[in-house]
């Protein structure tokens, strides 16, 4: 049978996540970790280039240990304008086909931070009718093959303080998407707390869909501010 994923689409508890080198492809980072901080993540996430293989080793490593698999995919080497023109379909189609095949959940953030001017599939190279249109072929490819056990994130990078990028030009729309996420750290000189370094994201995304909000990366730079912005990244958390 199919696995069912629409009970997680919805979640009813709480994800504490990581993403460590060498997860969920080995798991003696996640026993390192869950022993420093005293409790194992149920969320990992990880980084896959365009072009790699699926890792289904990874995938069931994570769901053996009772935690959902979150990867990013990142398309480094082709234009969204040419994945969305089929270019990538073979590569797209084998994948999306040993997804199903393992029938196990699996969290897929493509593109990430694509409203940043950083990464080839960022504002500066492309559109955003361009990254819409590779998002839904890609959605598509695995519907048309019966990958239904993933959950689509799309996940922006924080709106403050970069350049404010309209996000709605941006997302695929709700029948493409489940979950939104988003990308956000703590920076000396940067915002201070959870509500001004998350809330303007939070309030630009409420205004075209009400999905889920998923923090898919965070982190506190290593200064004289640090305990402090960890502290206040788990009060705003819990709020």
């Amino acid at each position: 049978m199919p696995f069912d994923v629409r009970p997680l689409l919805t979640p009813t508890r709480k994800y504490f996540g990581a993403a460590l080198n060498g997860a969920p492809a080995s798991l003696r980072p996640v026993k390192e970790f869950t022993t420093k901080a005293g409790k194992q993540p149920n969320m990992l996430l990880y980084y896959t280039a365009w072009g790699d293989q699926f890792d289904a080793r990874a995938v069931k490593n994570a769901r053996a240990m009772g935690a959902l698999p979150v990867m990013e995919w990142e398309p480094f080497e082709f234009s969204m304008a040419d994945i969305a023109a089929g270019i990538s379909d073979d590569y797209i189609r084998e994948f999306a086909t040993a997804v199903q095949t393992l029938n196990l959940p699996i969290a897929i953030s493509f593109a990430h931070e694509m409203n940043g001017f950083w990464y080839p599939w960022g504002t500066k190279r492309t559109s955003p009718a361009d990254f819409v249109r590779a998002w839904r072929h890609i959605h598509k490819i695995f519907l048309d093959v019966g990958a239904t056990n993933v959950i689509w994130i799309w996940t922006p990078n924080i709106i403050n303080p970069m350049p404010r990028v309209p996000l709605e030009p941006l997302y695929p729309g709700n029948s493409y998407v489940d979950w939104i996420g988003v990308i956000g750290y703590y920076e000396v000189g940067g915002a201070g707390t959870f509500s001004t370094l998350f809330g303007p994201t939070k309030t630009a995304v409420r205004k075209f869909t009400s999905k889920p909000i998923l923090i898919v990366e965070t982190g506190a730079e290593d200064s004289w501010r640090k305990r402090k912005d960890i502290a206040d990244l788990f009060r705003g958390v819990a709020a």
